[in-house]
């Protein structure tokens, strides 16, 4: 415990130095399935989501890491409009600013333990990488690693950009809804697309369709591979929150 209080006390002390000059958060009601969170030029903004989404966001964790806190923290909904004083692409300093933002305004508290639990591992599948498919970024930005993932009716993608495996494992985690570790070994950063079928088309499909799971569009794509197993993981464990007063 007294290693996860250290840890907020670090984090608290660099987003104190770095957090947004204007924000606002308001609460939304409305029956759209679309949300998400956009960054970029020293903004973030935030449509429809909760504040778990939220703390997804700025954590870069799955949401089964995520544990406790009141009800409403998984169905509340939120608007949230931030602009820091200097623009910047660096999403890693947008998301310290978001915690400082979540912890002012939600009055957000969160400790990290260790837990056993499910999860997956992402490794070399047999015959090694997709060399076509899974590039060594040639010419680095500065800004850092970034992914989008994109969805339509029929399809779901990751166009992932100068992306670790570590990185590329916590968007694992946030599509498969458990945590996903990785034991690639693959070093570097690398550029790629997967794209797979959701699992809600794949239900209403006739059977003899070839629509590939995420886990096939991981071995097939990248040549990588997703198993099952309980392992030890960090988690964030919601002390307190509270609904943010109107702006």
């Amino acid at each position: 415990m007294r290693l996860a209080i250290l840890c907020l006390t670090v984090w608290a002390a660099q987003a104190s130095a770095q957090q947004f000059e204007v924000a606002s958060i308001k609460t939304v009601n409305t029956d759209s399935s679309s949300s998400g969170i956009r960054t970029g030029h020293g903004r973030l903004d935030a449509s429809n989501v909760t504040l778990q989404r939220c703390i997804i966001g700025a954590w870069g964790v799955g949401p089964s890491q995520v544990v406790g806190g009141p009800a409403w923290l998984t169905t509340d909904r939120f608007d949230i409009s931030a602009k820091a004083a200097e623009p910047t692409n660096d999403d890693a300093v947008l998301n310290l600013m978001l915690r400082r933002l979540l912890a002012d305004r939600f009055q957000l508290a969160l400790h990290t333990e260790t837990r056993t639990m499910q999860a997956y591992i992402l490794e070399v599948a047999k015959g090694g990488p997709n060399p076509v498919n899974l590039k060594k970024t040639a010419a680095p930005t500065p800004v850092g690693a970034s992914t989008t993932t994109n969805g339509t009716n029929t399809q779901t993608s990751i166009e992932a950009r100068q992306t670790s495996m570590d990185l590329f494992a916590k968007v694992l985690a946030r599509e498969l809804r458990l945590p996903v570790v990785d034991r690639t070994g693959l070093a570097g950063d690398f550029d790629f697309t997967l794209s797979w079928t959701p699992d809600r088309i794949r239900a209403t499909a006739p059977a003899d369709s070839d629509l590939p799971t995420i886990f096939t569009a991981v071995q097939d794509q990248l040549g990588l591979h997703l198993r099952a197993e309980k392992t030890p993981i960090e988690v964030l464990v919601i002390d307190r929150a509270e609904k943010p007063s109107g702006n």
